[in-house]
């Protein structure tokens, strides 16, 4: 590994912001960590607690990060939206681990019927890149890019097997500073240790440092000899995991560790080694197999015009747009898949910054722990695991619903009419609602979420039946040349609908989009010339909040 540079270096010793660091970068970065450790709303009164910011910089700041699309201002909350997911998505598209193993971890969840995770190291704990969870009233829910203690789960002590006496000595300062793990917001805090002569007297032990410390030396011992580390309850009441390191084929070291995710109703721990470890290793065996053979990534396109729409932007919105904060995290896009490790000039080439800016973005991002010196690679940079922290944990688990709601509700605003999300059932036959929002008007169409009609009867089924192979009835063949289905009174008298696709990433019509409105309010020729363009632009918004969301996690369509 190379040495650490001076900045990082002052943030292991605890100093304070290096001279160079861009102070409104750092505030930036701190309100979107603290939206998500909130799970993703915060009001701006609740946003300057929780930084200790200025409220006229809380605005500024969630002004700047609503023009970046990555926050929108709902009311009297700032909500996080799926645009910042890009900066997380760089940094897994760089890493590749989840494009090149993430397929073999929904096989194995599939096989064992069990929750199946991927999780990186990260300092002192582990981070989760990848999760195939189990659809259950009783399930895991643990998030991509959730941070935990590594003494505390399977995969720390796996990752713990490498640690130099630098690592522990960083572990024990963590420990004592934060002894009940309430930087951990992704697992349930430890309990106030009690007095030790009462613990020993009623429990045999004491909850001591050094008594955690032998705990966790034990369990790392036995994972350097078994090769594999079981979690026995170590996070809460239930849960039991067995895991397993995948080794990077280049260095020996381990890439990530796949765990196997179980409560103790289905597998006590003590059972673990024999029900899920021969298929675990085999799973490991086959992904360490695929990064032997994986070739060479291309790069992607590396973002344009991003210091030419920054700067577009503060002449624009003035005062209320802070152009460091735009531009530095912008300079986290640059980095991506083909592009792991990155040189300042790289830097200054993707995002059009000049490279004193592009420097001081990179030296604030180092001390802020989101870039470090690349491994192998001399004067380069790459993104680290806290990448993810801004932002990533609440947005993962997300629904195609929750992506349109806020979409549709603009939508229903700027045309005064009711509109909708809905999909195919399974059989085809009919068209379930699933979003919506409505107007105010007295004469209006009120259909519930949850609600099927006919598909062939509607705008939302032709649209999305016109989709589904060769449509034999005129209607489909139609609507699949015009891109969107018209219908004119045929499932109620009055009712007229103009509906249009909602594809995901492979160009597979999901969902379809409608406005509905009254025939005595507007002709078929005003629907299509002005309802029409607005629906289209709707189901762009809604497509590209989905394109981002599903990059390197599943989003249901209900």
């Amino acid at each position: 590994m190379p040495a650490m540079t001076a900045v990082e270096t002052g943030v292991r010793a605890g100093a304070g912001v290096p001279a160079e660091a861009v102070g409104p970068l750092v505030r930036g970065v701190g309100v979107l960590r603290r939206l998500a450790e909130a799970g993703g709303t915060l009001s701006p009164s609740a946003l300057e607690r929780a930084t200790g910011l200025a409220r006229s910089t809380v605005d500024r700041i969630t002004a700047t990060l609503a023009r970046m699309g990555y926050v929108r201002l709902d009311g009297r909350d700032v909500v996080l939206t799926p645009g910042v997911l890009e900066l997380g998505n760089a940094y897994l598209a760089a890493l590749r681990l989840p494009a090149l193993l993430g397929a073999r971890a929904e096989t194995l969840a599939d096989e064992l019927d069990e929750s199946v995770s991927l999780a990186v190291a990260d300092r002192d704990g582990i981070r989760f890149i990848h999760q195939a969870t189990r659809r259950r009233a009783l399930s895991v829910s643990f998030r991509i890019g959730d941070l935990l203690p590594a003494e505390r789960t399977a995969p720390g002590a796996l990752f713990a097997t490498e640690w130099t006496e630098r690592d522990w000595a960083r572990w024990r300062t963590r420990r004592a500073e934060d002894p009940r793990d309430t930087a951990f917001p992704a697992v349930p805090p430890r309990p106030e240790p009690a007095p030790a002569h009462d613990t020993a007297r009623t429990t045999g032990t004491t909850d001591t440092a050094a008594a955690v410390e032998a705990a966790f030396a034990d369990r790392v011992g036995a994972a350097r000899r078994d090769g594999w580390a079981v979690d026995d309850q170590l996070i809460e009441p239930g849960l039991v995991a067995v895991s397993a390191p995948v080794r990077d084929p280049r260095t020996g070291r381990v890439a990530c560790v796949a765990s196997v995710v179980s409560h103790t109703s289905r597998h006590p721990a003590a059972e673990l080694p024999a029900a899920l470890l021969p298929r675990l290793r085999t799973a490991v065996a086959a992904m360490e197999a695929d990064l032997r053979t994986a070739p060479p990534p291309e790069p992607g396109p590396a973002p344009a015009g991003l210091a030419t729409w920054t700067t577009a932007s503060k002449q624009e919105l003035g005062r209320d747009f802070v152009e460091s904060l735009a531009r530095g995290l912008t300079v986290l896009t640059a980095f991506g898949e083909g592009r792991p490790a990155l040189s300042l000039t790289d830097v200054a080439r993707a995002t059009g910054l000049p490279r004193a800016t592009a420097r001081r973005a990179l030296l604030t991002h180092e001390y802020l722990g989101l870039v470090a010196a690349a491994p192998h690679e001399d004067r380069a940079f790459a993104l680290t695991p806290r990448v993810l922290d801004l932002g990533f944990p609440p947005l993962s688990r997300t629904t195609l619903p929750r992506l349109a709601e806020p979409h549709l509700r603009a939508l229903a605003d700027r045309v005064a009419e009711p509109a909708a999300l809905a999909v195919l059932t399974a059989d085809r036959t009919e068209i379930q609602y699933t979003a919506g929002a409505g107007t105010g008007g007295v004469l209006t169409v009120r259909i519930p979420v949850g609600a099927r009609l006919p598909a062939a009867a509607t705008s939302l089924g032709r649209v999305l039946l016109a989709d589904t192979g060769t449509p034999a009835a005129p209607e489909l063949a139609e609507a699949r040349a015009r891109g969107y289905a018209l219908v004119d009174e045929e499932l109620e008298s009055g009712l007229r609908s103009v509906a249009v696709p909602v594809r995901d990433r492979t160009g597979r019509a999901v969902a379809a989009v409608n406005v509905a409105t009254h025939a005595a309010r507007r002709s078929l020729e005003d629907c299509v010339e002005h309802l029409l363009p607005a629906l289209r632009a709707t189901a762009d918004d809604i497509q590209r909040d989905l394109h981002r969301a599903s990059r390197f996690t599943k989003v249901p369509t209900t």
